[in-house]
């Protein structure tokens, strides 16, 4: 297997690195973006890997210097490079907050609870130079990237626009939907998020993983209905069995799915639960837990 990280020009202006860290959470692996020439912008520097991060310093041409680096969110696929390119660069770290920044108040309970579970692949140990906030634009070389928070995957997730473009992280991806994990991941967010989106006009996303979206909105609408379904789908299972917990729901809705990404699954039907509950659709007679049983209201 190739050392070193694939690189190709999406655009002018706009390089595209993919670290070698494959898997079935990740695709092909996760994707570092360069944007502009002279003063570059980097978006995602990916794994603590040093053959990735020496294929991003190659990528710079003569006279090129990183000047940005932003992080979509802290998940350990996507941010722990960011410190160590910074030092090697001397380039700002940019991004919301730490891993637990943003969490709704149910979420931060849940997370003090310390009964829901989760936390799968959280950098824990991030910290960004310099908090970004929604709205927000940064001006270079690069240009112009404007800042939105889109939370939902993640509770610092972000997402940043940049001459018709949209880079999405893992809130938006072609090849699969995302993981949405309490208490770091909030379903009622993600669907909001991705509505806020769908609103906009952007011409194309580049997601964390995988290929580009060249007709966003159509998927934005199409992530946005799968959800839905799944939404009604533990509500008819619910209806059907009687008070169920998230993991015996799952296998009811996830009908066709790998074995080895149910516990995946079971992860986003917690968060449907724990989003039904929040809007009295369904209860528990217990304080919320990852197997806590759902009665349909």
């Amino acid at each position: 297997m190739e050392s070193e990280s694939s690189r190709i020009w999406l655009d002018r202006g706009l390089r595209r690195l993919t670290a070698p860290n494959p898997s079935p959470m990740t695709f092909r692996g996760t994707n570092t973006y360069l944007l502009g020439t002279g003063a570059v912008a980097v978006i995602d520097p990916g794994p603590d890997d040093a053959g990735h991060m020496a294929a991003i310093l190659a990528a710079l041409a003569p006279g090129e210097r990183i000047g940005a680096i932003l992080v979509t969110h802290s998940h350990r696929d996507h941010s722990p490079l960011a410190r160590p390119l910074a030092q090697a660069t001397g380039a700002p770290v940019l991004a919301a907050g730490p891993s637990e920044w943003g969490r709704s108040p149910v979420m931060a309970a849940l997370a003090a609870g310390g009964d829901i579970g989760g936390g799968e692949g959280v950098d824990v140990d991030f910290h960004p130079d310099r908090p970004i906030r929604d709205g927000e634009c940064l001006e270079g070389d690069w240009g112009r990237i404007e800042i939105l928070e889109t939370p939902g995957h993640m509770a610092n997730h972000l997402s940043f626009a940049w001459q018709g473009a949209l880079f999405s992280g893992d809130l938006v991806m072609g090849w699969s939907t995302s993981l949405v994990s309490p208490p770091d991941g909030d379903m009622g967010a993600f669907m909001a998020s991705c509505r806020r989106l769908g609103a906009r006009g952007d011409r194309i996303y580049h997601p964390g993983h995988g290929d580009p979206i060249p007709a966003p909105q159509a998927r934005v609408a199409e992530l946005i209905t799968h959800r839905e379904t799944r939404e009604a789908q533990i509500l008819a299972a619910l209806q059907a069995v009687g008070p169920s917990n998230a993991g015996d729901l799952a296998r009811r809705v996830y009908t066709d799915l790998a074995p080895q990404l149910l516990p995946a699954a079971e992860r986003n039907t917690l968060a449907h639960l724990i989003d039904l509950h929040g809007r009295n659709l369904v209860s528990s007679a217990e304080p919320l837990t990852r197997t806590s049983q759902f009665h349909r209201i």
